[in-house]
């Protein structure tokens, strides 16, 4: 076995064939060598389980068109022909069986959904006591105080009748009583059973650590069967095909992965025919409260790989809450303690063994489960990805901190790479190597056996995928490269004129016009705490125009470090989708290699001396293997658990009584997931409307990136779309649809008074040139008269406002990939100045990105009712002209400017609401000298004469504004 291990720098002594057997009750692991045996007594004997010891009463109670897709030939979970079909000619219908797994004609229907009665809503008795609950408990998060008082003035009131329940015990009763999604909490404890000092024993020796976990088969099965997922789920590993026969990487089954674990699966023929089933882990330690003392919590996550991404990063139930787990703490002296480390470590990994043991039999022997369409599968379970940090990569997979999980690059010259990190590999390691020389010169914690050898087939060194958000926009971005940025300055011209320079920069930034979902920073990037979506936002401001401006006409930094930041957002953006291909993987390696030649310059001027030896830099370089392994990235990263843990504990903990809080989380979210599991069972009966549509329209907060989630499925939002009559139509691969709403008060009425109000005295012009338009479905040449053109002399409604609904499954978005945006046209917002949108208008369908679109302002938009009785929904617009044919070389970036006529005035025009794209961002060109104090984000499109198209304002411009 020695012999297998590359880069060993000395000679191998004979591998021993002796067996040496653990006598430990129970266990039945064999050795080459006692000092694997000691590893292995160190790592799973070194604790044992106690019950739990918390009180009683803490325990609850209660398809694409021309792609080509080639599915797995044994691991089908359906009945496909071989050979490869156009995804939207195939019938998946399934490879069926009853519910006892015996096979049944693919033409079968599904069983009834339920044996109930259609009226039968279980211990609710009627819609309106679910409803009811469902509100008080899910959505508006009442304390029980609240809920007394409401149904209190409900009974009370003159019309009210008698309320719903009597008080929040019976409605908590209620909830409880729900069969449906009461997966109980259990618990079992850990303590350390290892070697003790004979006096000063230290207390951490003697605690019981206690662990609460649900059953993960009956999270999985209950996922698996959710009727929400139909048509959301692949069956299957596949392959997809581009019509030019490159891949096609997108949900987590499309990757190699998965059909090559199916592959294995397979060489064992009674499980032909079944379903893979990954399991996706995730674990995160997060904090409740710092104010009122550190509250941690370590929650760990559970989804399954078949459903595709952008359920799983709307959650929607494709992301449950697994466990918590103990976290260990001692006092200030042993808190360094080699003792204790390793103790933590290991209560990991045992705990994690522990509590996903139920799975295992089903990672062999195929189980029998219901599916979202209502029919019955086998299916064969197995651990799929881990997503984690950093910190969390080094404790899952048993590496030394600063070495790499995926390859056994030297920490000292990571750029250097090495081979892929294997279990196999650290098998070897841990029984052929001393301690001391497995951590030197491997990176090997030989005292941490990681969980995933208890389970058949899986290699946690294989598991780690990409974190988008720790490795990349913390990482990379916030930690590296505005910090290098920064040091430089200071570098060049000392803290004060760095400080001076970086001031200018704020304003900049604070400049920089609105957006939806898109943060404003007043004071620009000066603040005490950089977030996530701190660093999120100021990547989608900060780098691409106010700062590379600063930069670039100030001459203040070497192009090459306008070159890194630009390499490194472009690669940022390029995983972000969510879709790759292998022009993609082209076009993503090309912006790596760019990244690595620029950042150099940080090492030449003096500010990255040691070089750039570091692991979330590295990660960088795994990217195109893991992505053609799993698919897509944006369906694997740690933003999915962490923004969870915002329902599933930091609501649940600001909804407690702060004592004993963890009892109180784990009933809260079992009744939440009561309540979603009765939801899902009513909804699929027909007793409630199918897929509700719900739109997290944030109140009051549009720059929130999550703002204009749209709850729905582009085929139902969309089906009924009509597009106007105009002449140039929507030539994007996007669905869009844009909605006139919110009548304004106090505007104009009429085309006279419009004009009056806002300062266009040609305004009865241009619309009647947009009405040629429309009715003749061809241009008005420039020396055409007045008196050719429709006249219109009618009323007319002014709004402020419009809304843009599209699909950008690359953003935060709901389950079918949407988003919502409003575009405003005001003229005085809140009291104070204007707020007029820019947006894309779509005008040549014969080019891609930018050159089939336009960008434009916005002034009014207003809509009336012709004398032929159509409705015309409009836009007033004041066009920008690009500045070259062809985006900026340095920024990437496209410029635009006002476009004004022959005699000064602006070149306006009256368009339709349907060819509009959404909106625009941009971003004044600021030039060498100083933003004055007077230029914010209210009057910096009226001050300034050109712009960069900002691209990276999010992930969908990204793709558009190319």
């Amino acid at each position: 076995m020695c012999q297998t291990i590359p880069r060993f720098p000395s000679a191998r002594r004979a591998v021993n064939a002796s067996r040496i057997p653990c006598l430990h009750a129970g266990c039945h692991r064999w050795f080459k060598t006692a000092s694997g045996l000691n590893h292995h007594k160190s790592s799973f004997h070194n604790f044992s389980f106690h019950k739990s010891g918390l009180p009683v009463h803490s325990q609850s109670t209660s398809p694409h068109e021309g792609v080509v897709c080639d599915y797995h030939d044994k691991l089908t979970g359906m009945l496909v022909d071989s050979t490869h079909l156009p995804i939207s000619l195939v019938r998946c219908t399934g490879q069926k069986c009853d519910s006892n797994g015996q096979p049944i004609q693919p033409n079968s229907p599904p069983p009834p959904v339920s044996e109930k009665d259609p009226d039968d809503w279980g211990p609710y008795g009627n819609q309106l006591r679910f409803e009811t609950a469902e509100f008080i408990f899910q959505e508006a998060e009442m304390s029980a105080s609240k809920i007394d008082k409401l149904l209190y003035l409900w009974g009370g009131s003159s019309n009210g009748g008698q309320p719903p329940f009597s008080d929040h015990n019976e409605l908590y009763e209620t909830i409880d009583a729900t069969k449906l999604g009461d997966v109980r909490w259990d618990t079992f404890g850990l303590r350390y059973s290892g070697e003790r000092p004979t006096d000063n024993v230290p207390p951490w020796m003697d605690e019981v650590y206690e662990y609460w976990f649900r059953d993960p088969s009956t999270l999985v099965e209950n996922m698996f069967s959710n009727t929400e997922f139909d048509g959301e789920i692949d069956y299957a590993p596949y392959r997809d095909f581009t019509a030019d026969d490159k891949r096609r990487y997108q949900n987590f089954m499309s990757g190699d992965w998965a059909w090559s674990q199916a592959d294995i699966i397979a060489q064992d023929p009674s499980t032909h025919g079944s379903t893979f089933v990954p399991i996706i882990l995730g674990s995160d330690k997060t904090t409740v409260s710092v104010a009122t003392g550190q509250n941690d919590y370590w929650p760990v996550y559970i989804s399954i790989g078949n459903i595709h991404n952008n359920v799983r990063r709307a959650h929607h139930n494709g992301v449950e809450l697994l466990a918590f787990l103990a976290i260990p703490k001692a006092a200030k002296k042993y808190t360094d303690d080699p003792t204790f480390r390793r103790f933590k470590k290991q209560l990991f990994h045992a705990a994690m063994s522990r509590i996903l043991s139920p799975l295992k039999s089903g990672m062999t022997v195929p189980r029998v489960m219901k599916c979202p369409d209502g029919h019955f599968r086998r299916a064969i379970f197995g651990i799929g990805p881990y997503i984690a940090d950093y910190p969390e990569q080094v404790l899952v997979s048993g590496i030394v901190q600063n070495w790499c999980g995926r390859c056994v690059a030297s920490p000292d010259n990571l750029d250097a790479g090495g081979p892929p990190r294997t279990a196999q590999l650290m098998r070897a390691l841990i029984e052929e190597l001393q301690a001391g020389t497995a951590w030197d010169e491997w990176g090997v914690d030989v005292n941490v056996v990681p969980f995933t050898e208890d389970f058949p087939r899986a290699d946690i060194c294989q598991l780690l995928v990409p974190d988008i958000l720790h490795q990349l926009v913390k990482g990379g971005f916030k930690d590296h490269l505005v910090e290098w940025v920064g040091k430089y300055l200071e570098l060049k011209y000392g803290k004060a004129g760095a400080k001076e320079r970086m001031m200018d920069i704020d304003r900049r930034i604070a400049a920089a016009p609105p957006f939806p979902g898109l943060r404003r920073f007043p004071d620009g990037r000066r603040f005490s705490q950089w977030t996530g979506d701190d660093s999120k936002a100021l990547m989608k401001v900060c780098m691409p125009s106010p700062f590379l401006n600063r930069v670039l006409h100030g001459g203040h930094v070497p192009q090459d470090i306008v070159q890194t930041l630009r390499a490194f957002l472009e690669f940022c953006y390029i995983v972000r989708q969510n879709v790759i291909t292998d022009d993609t993987l082209s076009d993503l390696k090309n912006a790596l290699d760019h990244f690595h030649y620029h950042r150099e310059i940080f090492r030449e001027v003096g500010v990255q001396v040691e070089g750039f030896s570091l692991p979330r830099q590295h990660s960088l370089v795994h990217y195109e293997a893991l992505i053609r392994l799993f698919g897509a990235p944006n369906g694997l990263c740690t933003s999915i658990t962490e923004s969870k843990h915002i329902t599933a504990v930091k609501k649940p903990w600001r909804r407690s009584s702060k004592y004993r809080a963890l009892g109180q989380i784990l009933r809260t979210n079992q009744r939440l997931a009561q309540l979603a599991a009765a939801r899902s069972d009513f909804e699929a009966r027909g007793m409630l409307p199918i897929s509700r549509p719900r739109e997290n329209v944030l109140q009051g907060n549009d720059e929130h990136e999550h703002a204009g989630v749209v709850d729905d499925r582009p085929v139902l939002a969309h089906s009924d779309v009509k597009l106007a009559r105009c002449h140039g139509k929507c030539c994007l691969p996007v669905l869009s649809q844009i909605l006139i709403f919110h009548e304004a008060r106090g505007r104009a009425r009429s085309v006279p008074a419009l004009a009056i109000e806002l300062g266009i005295p040609t305004l009865s012009t241009l619309i009647g040139q947009f009405l040629y338009e429309q009715l003749q479905c061809e241009s008005i040449s420039p020396s055409a008269g007045a008196r050719r053109l429709p006249v219109f002399a009618g009323a007319l409604k002014v709004f402020h406002s419009a809304t843009a609904t599209f699909v950008s499954p690359s953003d935060p978005s709901g389950i079918g990939g949407m988003r919502r945006e409003k575009i405003r046209a005001i003229p005085v917002w809140h009291h104070g100045p204007a707020w007029y949108d820019t947006l894309f208008m779509s005008t040549d369908d014969t080019f891609n990105g930018m050159l089939s679109m336009e960008v434009a302002r916005v002034l009014c938009f207003f809509s009336f009712i012709y004398t032929n009785g159509y409705s015309y929904s409009c836009a007033l617009i004041h066009w920008f002209d690009r500045i070259a044919d062809e985006p900026d070389d340095l920024t990437g970036m496209w410029m635009v400017r006002p476009s004004f006529m022959a005699d000064g005035s602006k070149n306006l025009s009256v368009i339709h609401v349907d060819s509009i794209v959404r909106g625009a961002h941009l971003l004044p060109i600021f030039g060498r000298e100083q933003v004055p104090r007077s230029v914010d984000f209210h009057n910096s499109l009226d001050i300034y004469r050109g712009f960069y198209v900002n691209r990276f304002a999010d992930y969908h411009a990204f793709e558009l504004a190319s």
